[in-house]
């Protein structure tokens, strides 16, 4: 049953978000540039008489009225206020304040983007499935493994440690990345019996560093994996982990380590022990990622065909259609400098004023 399960969720990870045209509109204080290879159209919105970017194929899963996209895996806001946006196949969109533009081939972006993050010199990295990419503010550089020792082009995670080494998780393992070479650093799988992949079984999907400097890997298929500078330490099913595929990590400010599956929901790990509030029916859906915390402590993340939910340290409130969120996955949450809530993923991205989500178009909205 569970490879069933694999088939279908990877068919709908692989759908494209696809391009834009370029519009002009005298009532619109958003320019976009296109750089995207895929035709489209511009046609206008019955409802609200705007304008609005869709392509030429619509995807009934993934299609909304006026989207940017169909599919937006990633957001971040780099140190210069500018928003990023990864899409799932094809390239990139940056808002600056005043203008939306798009990145692709075209501009050296290519391949589905799974991370974004900025470095101390202001650099801003991306993740992608040809390899990891570099943006200096003028170009897009990429280094893959056609010009250096690195263990795949296709990138699941990206970490920068406080030495500002890259750590990456590909498709085939870990590499280490300096700003010049990488360096291979082989994972050890945790000994698991009748092992299952969503993607493949050497796939790193999540990596992060916790208080005690310990790194922590999520795999695909074995649990997680701890290296302590030393040696590794293994969570998996048998350890209290609720499923073996693991999606996604993210430690909040407490010290306390979430984990999301494929198959087994949510879990918090305390230091001590493992809490599932999937198994004890708190929340629904099994496969859970997208987590973020925001200024007021308050935890984020995403379960398929659930909508959001939000955890105040106290309780959990699930977000869905009734509010809005007129999707059914969510891949990335992000709150900016200027407080704004931003959700991105199938249907492209949504923001959320603290009662209510809205789909965004070129036209916005994108101030308060």
């Amino acid at each position: 049953m569970k490879s069933i399960l694999f088939v279908a969720s990877i068919s709908l990870l692989m759908v494209s978000c696809n391009g834009q045209i370029k519009t002009e509109d005298s009532q619109s204080t958003v320019q976009t540039k296109d750089t995207i290879a895929t035709k489209f159209q511009q046609t206008s919105s019955q409802k609200s008489g705007l304008p609005y970017l869709q392509t030429s194929i619509k995807d009934p899963l993934f299609y909304i009225d006026g989207q940017l996209c169909q599919h937006l895996r990633k957001i971040y806001q780099d140190k210069n206020g500018q928003l990023w946006f990864g899409t799932n196949v094809y390239g990139i969109m940056r808002y600056d304040g005043e203008k939306l533009e798009y990145f692709d081939d075209k501009d050296g972006v290519d391949g589905r983007i799974t991370a974004i993050l900025e470095d101390n010199k202001g650099n801003v990295w991306f993740g992608s499935a040809s390899g990891l990419i570099k943006y200096d503010g003028v170009t897009f550089t990429t280094f893959s493994k056609q010009n250096q020792d690195a263990y795949s082009n296709e990138v699941w995670s990206v970490y920068l440690d406080g030495k500002g080494i890259f750590w990456i998780g590909t498709n085939e393992g870990v590499s280490r990345f300096d700003g010049k070479e990488f360096t291979r650093f082989p994972i050890p799988k945790a000994n698991v019996k009748n092992p299952t992949t969503v993607y493949s079984y050497n796939r790193i999907t999540h990596i992060l560093e916790d208080t005690k400097g310990n790194m922590w890997f999520g795999t695909d298929g074995y649990g997680i994996s701890v290296y302590d500078g030393t040696q590794f330490t293994f969570f998996t099913e048998e350890n209290g982990l609720p499923n073996n595929n693991v999606s996604e990590m993210m430690m909040d400010s407490r010290g306390d380590i979430w984990i999301g599956t494929y198959f087994g929901g949510v879990s918090m790990y305390d230091g001590k022990s493992f809490t599932n509030f999937t198994e004890k029916g708190i929340i629904k859906g099994i496969e859970v990622g997208s987590f973020y915390e925001d200024k007021k402590g308050t935890i984020w993340f995403a379960a398929e065909n659930h909508g959001v939910y939000n955890y105040n340290g106290k309780s959990f409130t699930n977000f869905n259609e009734e509010q809005g969120l007129n999707t059914n996955g969510v891949l990335s949450i992000y709150q900016d400098k200027e407080d704004r809530f931003w959700f991105g993923g199938w249907g492209g991205l949504f923001r959320y004023d603290g009662t209510s989500f809205t789909s965004v178009t070129a036209q916005g909205p994108w101030d308060k």
